[in-house]
């Protein structure tokens, strides 16, 4: 296996371990309310944080609010360096359910809250949710070009965008990171992979591990007992070695998860193992 960083610049002055961690799960079922046992989820925000991970992911839809709430509870007052990435432009009305609404007057709503929960005048990475079709895209990015100016936002960041999608937004602001589901199994954003990564952008993926696809189930736990790691380790040690801009940001509410993703930047794949979870890939993108 190539000899690869362990950390990425985001914006080109953000310098984040590339171990990161995803604070979506550390809410209530569904992403829905506060967490079922709350001081272990605050257990895991500390932990997170002294093992040196120092980019944090989160957004105002989880919860909604509540995983903001528990950062700043868990870890204010912040360490030097530490990153904190919130999102903006989903709309909650119940357990599982998601809307967009990426309007000036939500995303102002949004942001506004993300800031005072956060306790942070400026945040350091603020991403696009969803690019809303209901929305003219050019009032979106006014929106988050004059907060960028306001000093309020200090990098901006989408999720779930083409490459098209993000040449368009590219005309108009700045572009740090790209959120896109991806994993060994779901390679569906390949081409955007390979845009961020030729133009300096980050990408953040989500959803590591498509579980529901036994077939690749059983080709990274044959991989595991041969690497001594779980299947979840080898997903997220193929990722980290796949492409030098992957930001990790797995989620878990349990501290001892935590410490098994953390650790699997330590997994060793072969060149043979590599071999077949691509081929995993080039299957799912068939």
């Amino acid at each position: 296996m190539s000899t690869i960083s362990a950390t990425y610049t985001i914006g080109g002055d953000l310098k984040v371990n590339r171990m990161g961690f995803g604070a979506m799960r550390i809410t209530g079922k569904g992403i829905w309310g506060p967490p079922k046992d709350k001081a272990e989820s605050l257990r895991v925000l500390k932990r997170a944080v002294e093992l040196g991970i120092d980019f944090i992911d989160t957004a105002d839809s989880y919860g909604p609010n509540v995983s903001e709430e528990l950062i700043y509870e868990a870890l204010h007052p912040y360490a030097d360096g530490l990153v904190i990435a919130t999102k903006g432009g989903l709309l909650r009305a119940g357990p599982d359910q998601w809307a967009p609404d990426a309007s000036p007057a939500h995303l102002h709503e949004a942001l506004e809250g993300s800031r005072q929960r956060l306790h942070q005048k400026q945040i350091d990475l603020y991403q696009l949710h969803r690019i809303d079709p209901k929305v003219r895209l050019e009032d979106t990015l006014e929106f988050l070009k004059n907060a960028q100016k306001e000093g309020k936002i200090k990098h901006i960041g989408l999720s779930e965008v083409s490459v098209a999608e993000i040449e368009k937004v590219r005309k108009h602001i700045d572009v740090a990171s790209v959120q896109n589901k991806y994993s060994v199994d779901y390679r569906r954003w390949e081409s955007v992979l390979d845009y961020t990564r030729k133009e300096g952008i980050a990408f953040i993926p989500w959803f590591p591990l498509n579980a529901n696809n036994m077939d690749a189930m059983h080709v990274l736990e044959d991989i595991g007992k041969k690497a001594g790691a779980t299947a979840h380790q080898v997903a997220l040690a193929w990722l980290y070695h796949h492409s030098s801009n992957i930001l990790l940001i797995p989620g878990t509410s349990s501290v001892g998860h935590l410490e098994e993703n953390y650790a699997s930047t330590q997994v060793h794949l072969s060149t043979e193992h590599i071999e077949r979870l691509d081929a995993i890939g080039r299957a799912s993108i068939q």
